[in-house]
């Protein structure tokens, strides 16, 4: 059940009587709403076997709640003074570890402390699984998320509060506006869904757009599709970095070493026309298009890429 306290009175009470305010910067917006804090820990089905990272804990009540339930929780919360009002919240819970820092080492990785605390948890009984249960700050959401499915540990399940626009974007079909390499990305290794919208009437601070809940269930089976985890990962951001541009255009700046008669040649090897854009392809075509380019780079294709390596993982069709 949720902490009673987290509440607008309450927050704001006990925020102005330790001198923190909610910082902009770090996109902290706690939600205050009961009914919605237990629908995202119902959601997650939090069990005794797991491990589950917490990032953004703010005032420590959703780490308390999976504290209570969970083997372990690694709630990381990069604001000092939240983090001294988390460390009171879960101060009698032993399975509980707070790491006042920031959750990514950059926008690729998380940071290698979160990670080894993780690791360390999960390996102290056989049996144990991992799940990440956040109301993420909405700066991080997409690095968190996509880092996660990059370098492992993997979560079974990803159970968290974002924008909503970020979630209709990972959950979108092909031929779509919402379309993009992080929609590819996550639908190539697991089940997507949104379990219910939140108005921003839930948070406090309000912001101003509609949140969602978002279920992402890491699926092995998908994930085995996939030849070359790490290629895929940067071949995806590359064909999505210029989305006005044709595929065949994408990948002859992506790939210097093709010349345009190979471009055509792959793409027809895949019965794709020459005027085909990523955001037409479904995520198999995508994970064959990225085989057969790797194929065809030969040993070494893992450094294939000759431009765009730091193409963004999420991108708008009109960007």
């Amino acid at each position: 059940m949720p902490n009673p306290r987290q509440t607008l009175s309450y927050l704001s009470r006990r925020l102005a009587a330790a001198g923190v305010y909610p910082r902009v910067r770090y996109g902290q917006n706690f939600l205050i709403d009961l009914n919605l804090l237990e629908l995202l820990f119902d959601t997650a089905q939090v069990g005794p076997d797991d491990v589950v990272l917490e990032v953004g804990a703010g005032t420590g009540a959703l780490s308390a709640m999976i504290a209570s339930l969970a083997a372990s929780v690694v709630s990381v919360e990069i604001d000092r003074n939240l983090a001294e009002l988390a460390r009171e919240e879960i101060a009698l819970h032993e399975n509980a570890t707070l790491l006042v820092q920031d959750a990514l080492k950059n926008k690729n990785h998380l940071d290698a402390a979160v990670l080894d605390a993780v690791r360390q948890r999960l390996a102290e009984a056989p049996g144990r699984h991992f799940k990440l249960v956040s109301n993420l700050p909405y700066n991080v959401a997409t690095p968190i998320i996509s880092n996660l499915l990059a370098h492992g540990p993997v979560p079974e399940t990803m159970t968290v509060t974002i924008q909503m626009e970020l979630a209709e974007r990972i959950v979108s079909p092909p031929n779509t506006r919402d379309y993009s390499a992080l929609s590819v990305w996550v639908q190539s290794q697991c089940q997507v869904r949104i379990v219910r919208s939140i108005p921003p009437s839930a948070f406090w601070p309000r912001p101003k757009v509609t949140s969602a809940i978002l279920q992402i269930t890491f699926d092995p089976a998908l994930r085995g599709r996939i030849k070359d985890l790490d290629f895929f990962h940067t071949f995806v951001r590359s064909m999505f970095f210029h989305r006005r541009k044709v595929l065949r255009s994408e990948l002859r700046a992506g790939f210097k070493q093709f010349d345009k008669s190979e471009v055509d040649a792959i793409l027809e090897s895949q019965g794709l026309a020459a005027d085909a854009r990523s955001e037409q392809l479904s995520v198999e075509q995508m994970i064959s298009l990225a085989a057969e380019v790797q194929a065809r780079l030969g040993e070494g294709s893992a450094a294939g890429l000759t431009a765009n390596e730091d193409a963004p993982m999420d991108q708008a069709a009109d960007e």
